[in-house]
């Protein structure tokens, strides 16, 4: 694989959350899809304003939600540093993030504060609690969305990826179920970071690196998921997520996209068949969906996670990010990047860490 191909779909996977993130920001939050239509008309097609008394009302068009705020704070970070580095990673959110939210939804960088950032801010500022226990048990994706960038810097090593995610996830998020789908998650754009395909093969993929000690999820199974030999010792849980359920979904989801007998059409109503809340196990499916049904079309992808409504800004960076790391970033429309605030701070900080990544290729 050539190395200027590493580095576009690393660039790629960033800029697509990037995107993703700004595309939701005017439509974010609509459950109910007819009021959305009404606002917005029958299909989002870029950037939009907020309107007023929803979230986000006084931001414009093109601007981060606090999720790309936080997600280019990891990206300073990790460049920084050259890897993730937590105690800077911690010394960053102390001074340059928390000073600016005060623990309620609606305050705060890109209006609106997330429940598990809340949550870390309270046990943190409010108790005087050290990093390490400030993590809630908020089963969404926050972690997920700025811990893509530790996904990409670390994309061809697969057991520091998963350490580095694990660890970052643990301060503000503990739930066991929410930790594995997003180590999960950054071990899939890990993977197509590298240069794999998000198919119905890549689980397999996921699972040989399993077994080889490189991903931390217990498994008993043999070859292509079958029965362990009688006799074979159980091989050691300490430290490991309980199953590789996680690792098993994305090809399935894959493999749906593909199939000519399963049809969600329009697409974006997969996020009526996965669901449209904020929880990981709604999130994660779709994203997957998405971003395999069109592998060769950024646009198409992060549009349909938008159109789809709910909680549309998680499904839309989670998205791009696995649509970008796909196509790469020279398969992102010009329009996108043109229209994102910042983009040139962005797009130079992307570059470095993908500089950072190839250089160990």
């Amino acid at each position: 694989m050539p190395t200027q191909s590493l580095q576009d779909r690393a660039v790629g996977a960033l800029m697509g959350a990037f995107i993703g993130d700004a595309l939701a920001l005017g439509p974010h939050w609509y459950y109910d899809l007819d009021e959305l239509r009404a606002d917005y008309g029958d299909w989002i097609s870029d950037y939009t304003d907020p309107r007023p008394g929803r979230y986000h009302a006084g931001l414009k068009a093109g601007q981060a939600s606090q999720a790309g705020v936080l997600l280019a704070l990891t990206l300073d970070s990790l460049v920084a540093r050259g890897g993730y580095d937590e105690a800077d990673f911690c010394h960053r959110m102390d001074d340059d993030f928390f000073p600016l939210i005060d623990g309620t939804p609606m305050a705060g960088p890109g209006g609106y504060t997330s429940q598990s950032i809340r949550e870390a801010w309270r046990r943190r500022v409010g108790e005087g609690l050290p990093w390490g226990q400030c993590g809630g048990n908020a089963d969404t994706t926050e972690a997920a969305e700025r811990g893509l960038a530790i996904a990409v810097r670390y994309a061809l090593r697969p057991a520091e990826l998963a350490a580095a995610l694990t660890h970052n996830t643990l301060l503000t998020q503990t739930d066991g179920t929410v930790v594995a789908m997003t180590v999960a998650y950054g071990a899939v754009l890990g993977m197509l970071v590298e240069g794999h395909a998000l198919d119905g093969a890549l689980s397999g993929k996921l699972m040989a690196r399993v077994k080889a000690g490189d991903l931390p999820f217990h498994t008993v199974t043999r070859g292509r998921l079958g029965a362990p030999r009688p006799g074979d010792p159980e091989a050691a849980v300490a430290g490991r997520f309980p199953s590789p359920d996680a690792l098993l979904g994305p090809s399935a989801m894959a493999t749906a996209a593909r199939d000519p007998d399963i049809r969600v059409e329009p697409a974006w109503k997969v996020s009526l068949v996965y669901g449209m809340p904020c929880a990981v196990y709604h999130q994660f499916p779709a994203a997957y969906y998405l971003a395999a049904r069109f592998a060769d079309d950024f646009e198409a992808a992060v549009l349909h996670a938008v159109n789809g409504g709910g909680q549309n800004q998680a499904r839309a960076i989670l998205t791009g990010a696995l649509a970008g790391a796909q196509v790469g970033l020279k398969g992102i429309p010009a329009r996108f990047i043109e229209g994102l605030e910042g983009s040139e701070q962005r797009l130079a900080q992307a570059r470095r860490l993908a500089a950072q990544l190839a250089a160990e290729h």
